[in-house]
């Protein structure tokens, strides 16, 4: 894969950010490389983790949602049975399997630019390019690479439109 456009929000990540991320998630975030997207009031929506922890640990998931609002939006999808049939969908469907099988590849190579851990240098996240198995994960590449990278994080932002919308600020709401 030739190199990849920067991401177009991406960051870099603040003792602030990190502590931020802690109230959001309820625990430290481990290998933050930067903020690959902000809400809207700038708070971390997306994170970029290394591919080695610090411990030493393989960690696959580089793009991951923190942004409450989204989470728990993302969570109720999740819930409902949600991945099941977007994997059903996948097996169906060739073109949307052969976009998702780029949005893989591009995981991996964005990864790739920050470091490397061989025992997960074929994994991306979020199950794919099989299957559908984290939209956190999913998701958190949409936001952070743009429109037209993952057809199934498209796809959920859109149904989630307008509860999760990044451009929006929801972060001092009760539910968030």
């Amino acid at each position: 894969m030739t190199a990849l456009p920067p991401l177009p929000h991406e960051t870099p990540a603040t003792e602030t950010d990190l502590a931020v991320m802690h109230e959001q998630l309820g625990r430290d975030m481990r290998g933050v490389v930067s903020i690959a997207r902000r809400c809207a009031c700038g708070r971390p929506a997306v994170v970029r983790t290394a591919p080695r922890l610090e411990d030493g640990t393989p960690f696959p998931t580089s793009l991951y949602l923190t942004l409450p609002s989204m989470v728990a939006a993302v969570s109720r999808l999740e819930a409902r049975g949600e991945m099941a049939e977007l994997t059903a969908e996948l097996e169906r469907d060739d073109p949307l399997a052969a976009a998702y099988a780029r949005a893989h590849e591009r995981y991996i190579a964005r990864r790739e630019e920050i470091g490397h851990a061989e025992e997960v240098a074929s994994v991306s996240a979020g199950g794919m390019p099989h299957r559908v198995k984290c939209l956190h994960a999913i998701v958190g590449q949409s936001l952070a690479e743009g429109e037209g990278v993952n057809p199934i994080g498209d796809r959920v932002l859109a149904e989630l439109e307008p509860v999760a919308a990044i451009d929006v600020c929801r972060c001092t709401e009760e539910d968030a």
